[in-house]
């Protein structure tokens, strides 16, 4: 293996120059007419008369917001799988499927050749900081070992290919990058989670193993497997020495840090990245308080709209031009693989605007993601009632939330706190509590793939409270009253802590 680590180091002084002296505002608007000029002679650039667009008021006044069930409607949907000069030019090879934080239903979203390159750029960006921050770095002595989905695409016509993100990212690696990467194909392409995860347990800590990628629940099983391997705890200096670098994404960090910190042990730096299947989005440049960096050069243009306006006539559509730190705003993108005004369906607040530094603030729906099951409310509210129906049985109220893993070989889960009319035995709350891991584990692809064989989630869990709980609860926060609604999803720990105490 060659050790690229010195050419890196000559690729990060360069790319530190041009952040140094990069515009935002003309970044961004040399994003733009970039993509407009190259999708000018697509569908979608004729039906909006790209080649008219002069300016980012003429682009917004001309492209109205979509979400991704108008795209799927309107575009993609009638010649999927070939999207051939719709809405970006040539052949869309490849689709990242994913279950939909507000639909539920699994998407199908675009990946083009454009997009491959700009994530990689997005992890050139990633490693220019960490060798800035570590200038002794080896970072590409060893291999980068992701943790991520199945690399096994499905043909969905000759040529074209759809799955998971992770694995088309292992597929258009570029030829440099090839000799880094972890884990081997054949370990890769494994659908089977608890095997392929005792398989990378068992043949990781002799990979030499420099950056560790993954999402925050499943690394602390990963975690949880090596300690296991070892028949004590384990920290990463026991099993990857050489570690520099721990890369995570996709949920909220802050119940997981003691834990990644512990586990660490001051060896590595912890950096968050804000990838989504519709482009890679922001990373980690400073400390965690100084939020993530947008990437502006890369093929994507932003545009954020305040929360409370998305669903208004006439929302006011900002960019890195007109926002404002402090602000709620739900993230919109245009993009190299034929996404237009698109709203992604996450929200997030400015903390600096030069450079541009966001943190991510939540889903425009009601969602729980804890561990990247990505739950919408509607889905959590109908596995409710097929529980309740399932056992005969009406409930009065209802909250969920997240309960954490508190130490090594613990997995974290779903924990119900419900009102019955009259309670149940504790037989029927089995059932009721197998019906909603059931119902859940149909409707969402996400859910099922972290419950499968119980490995990456616990079964829910249901805890039973007396009659007249719920009331009392809001009434003892001042909630009580027609205007004021149960919530059924609790994304606030502490929050959460005070409901399960109460009842």
């Amino acid at each position: 293996m060659i050790d690229l680590t010195p050419a890196l180091r000559l690729y990060a002084a360069n790319r530190r120059r041009v952040l140094a002296r990069q515009d935002p505002v003309d970044a961004q608007e040399r994003t733009l007419d970039k993509l407009v000029s190259t999708a000018a002679q697509t569908r979608f650039g004729w039906d909006h008369r790209f080649h008219r667009l002069s300016s980012v008021a003429d682009f917004q006044a001309t492209v109205p917001l979509r979400r991704y069930d108008d795209m799927w409607r309107d575009y993609w949907k009638p010649t999927f799988p070939r999207l051939d000069n719709v809405t970006w030019p040539g052949m869309v090879p490849y689709f990242a499927v994913t279950s939909g934080t507000t639909s539920g239903s699994s998407k199908y979203i675009p990946v083009t050749a454009a997009m491959n390159r700009s994530n990689t750029f997005a992890g050139l960006d990633l490693l220019t900081h960490h060798v800035t921050h570590r200038p002794r770095s080896r970072v590409f002595g060893g291999k980068s070992f992701m943790l991520g989905g199945s690399t096994d695409l499905v043909a969905e016509a000759p040529g074209i290919w759809s799955g998971d993100l992770s694995g088309i990212a292992i597929k258009r690696l570029p030829w440099w990058a090839k000799q880094f990467a972890f884990p081997p194909l054949e370990i890769a392409l494994l659908t089977d989670w608890e095997d392929k995860l005792k398989r990378l347990a068992d043949l990781s800590p002799s990979a030499d193993i420099r950056v560790l990628t993954g999402t925050p629940s499943w690394l602390l099983i990963l975690f949880d497997k090596l300690s296991a391997g070892a028949g004590r705890t384990v920290t990463a200096r026991d099993v990857y020495p050489k570690l520099e670098l721990l890369i995570h994404g996709g949920v909220n960090f802050k119940p997981y840090r003691a834990r990644f910190e512990a586990f660490l042990a001051g060896g590595a730096e912890l950096r968050e990245v804000y990838p989504a299947s519709e482009g890679f989005i922001a990373l980690q440049d400073e400390t965690p308080e100084d939020g993530l960096r947008l990437l502006l050069d890369n093929g994507l243009f932003f545009e954020f709209v305040p929360v409370e306006e998305l669903d208004a006539p006439n929302p006011r559509r900002f960019w890195i031009k007109t926002v404002e730190t402090g602000v709620n705003y739900a993230l919109v993108l245009s993009t190299c693989s034929g996404c237009w005004s698109y709203v992604i369906g996450d929200t997030v607040r400015f903390v600096s605007v030069k450079p541009p530094r966001i943190l991510i603030t939540g889903r425009t729906s009601y969602s729980m993601s804890a561990f990247g099951e990505h739950l919408i409310g509607e889905e959590v509210e109908d596995a409710v009632a097929a529980g309740a129906q399932a056992i005969g049985a009406a409930v009065t109220d209802f909250s969920m939330g997240a309960v954490f893993p508190q130490g090594p070989g613990e997995l974290g889960g779903h924990l119900y706190v419900v009102e019955f009319d009259t309670r149940p035995n504790e037989a029927a709350l089995v059932t009721f509590a197998r019906v909603i891991d059931e119902t859940l584990s149909r409707r969402n692809d996400d859910y099922r793939a972290h419950r499968a064989d119980g490995f990456g989630m616990k079964a829910p869990q249901v805890k039973a409270v007396a009659p007249g709980t719920f009331a009392a609860w809001m009434k003892a926060r001042g909630r009580l009253g027609g205007q004021n609604k149960v919530p059924r999803i609790i994304n606030d720990t502490g929050l959460f802590q005070t409901l399960v105490a109460f009842g």
